[in-house]
């Protein structure tokens, strides 16, 4: 039974920068890369391929040594160019150098998704490289496959700063959510719940094979974890599983369609960017094409992710795994007189108070 959660408590930082709903037009993106460290819990990444060895778009590129069914897949094809590893020969990213035309590995295709047994669906996910969309809580781990989950979440909607609007991002695509949600109901014997926000007026996340709950207020209301503490909170020895809405439509488009489509959306966003906007890529981008001229002057922190929970990356970097927007805001560590570090908005008000010359 659907229900209705209203929450008072929380604050929605609003920040400037954030993206218009249009999509910009980027340069091809040469590298791509795929990072151990973007999956909580893998401690023993296991290479499956080697430098210049090609791939297509699907190929697994590394596994778990403890969960060694599940395979973390190339977003593009084309040749691995190198493996970046770090103390100890940590793998820290490997990266593949793009064809100009991705080409895909050929899974199999089901017309009637709703006919597939369980044990089929979660051999396709796992061998086909979207199982690690499916995150367990509580830890906020890749899931284990032999699990049972009590339900499952998809939170439709996101109040973390400058979030990317999900209805748009994943616009023309809600046949395979669709179909995502009927795999996902598979693996559970409890309910699939799809949480939306209660101003959303879209018909993109209703009429699903999922029980559709309605959240209203600020940050953290989209937050999965706080959803699932109102709707069915987690008892000691119990699991549950998150997806997120992008992770649901490529679940569906790999049994739909037979491939594995790392195709995404993502808003470029904050207030150093000039025009924020959102441009199409594919998962694991090298970020460096996305703000060749479209970064203001100055010292700048690049994100991947959203300000308060997304990673710090530098301008050779690339996207995470489970991150929709990149977030471009001031470094803010401007250093003065005495050393003292001041807030960027109130750099101004001491200068004039004191009357000293910035060089900054």
């Amino acid at each position: 039974m659907s229900q209705n959660i209203k929450l008072k408590k929380g604050f929605d930082i609003n920040l400037a920068g954030k993206a218009e709903k249009k999509i910009g037009e980027l340069p091809p993106v040469e590298t791509y890369a795929i990072k151990p460290t973007d999956f909580v819990g893998m401690n023993r990444p296991k290479l499956l391929v080697k430098e210049g060895d090609n791939v297509k778009a699907g190929t697994p590129i590394m596994v778990d040594k403890l969960v060694e069914n599940v395979m973390y897949s190339s977003p593009v094809s084309g040749e691995i160019a190198e493996v970046v590893r770090g103390a100890k020969r940590k793998i820290l990213e490997v990266r593949i150098l793009a064809d100009k035309e991705v080409s895909f590995e050929a899974f199999g295709k089901h017309d009637d998704v709703k006919g597939l047994s369980k044990e089929a669906a979660i051999d396709q996910m796992t061998k086909g490289g979207v199982w690690p969309n499916i995150i367990q809580r509580p830890f906020g781990v890749v899931a284990d496959p032999n699990d049972s989950p009590k339900n499952i979440f998809v939170s439709a909607f996101d109040t973390h700063p400058l979030a990317p609007d999900m209805n748009y991002t994943l616009e023309g695509q809600k046949k395979y959510f669709e179909a995502g949600i009927s795999i996902l109901s598979k693996l559970t014997e409890g309910e699939v719940h799809v949480n939306i926000n209660a101003s959303d007026s879209s018909d993109f996340f209703k009429g699903s094979e999922a029980q559709t709950n309605t959240f209203t207020g600020p940050h953290p209301a989209g937050n999965v974890g706080v959803q699932i503490h109102h709707l069915a909170p987690i008892n000691k020895g119990e699991v549950s599983w998150t997806v997120h809405p992008y992770g649901v439509a490529q679940i569906g488009k790999l049994f739909l369609e037979g491939k594995y489509d790392a195709s995404k959306v993502i808003a470029l966003a904050g207030s150093e960017v000039k025009a924020p906007q959102y441009y199409k890529t594919y998962s694991g981008a090298a970020i460096s094409k996305l703000i060749d001229g479209t970064i203001k002057d100055g010292y700048v922190r690049y994100i991947s992710g959203n300000v308060l929970t997304g990673n710090q990356i530098n301008s050779t970097g690339y996207l995470g795994f489970y991150h929709h927007q990149l977030s471009v805001i001031p470094e803010g560590d401007y250093y003065e007189l005495f050393g003292w570090i001041l807030p960027t908005t109130n750099r101004l008000s001491f200068h004039r108070a004191f009357g000293l010359l910035s060089f900054l």
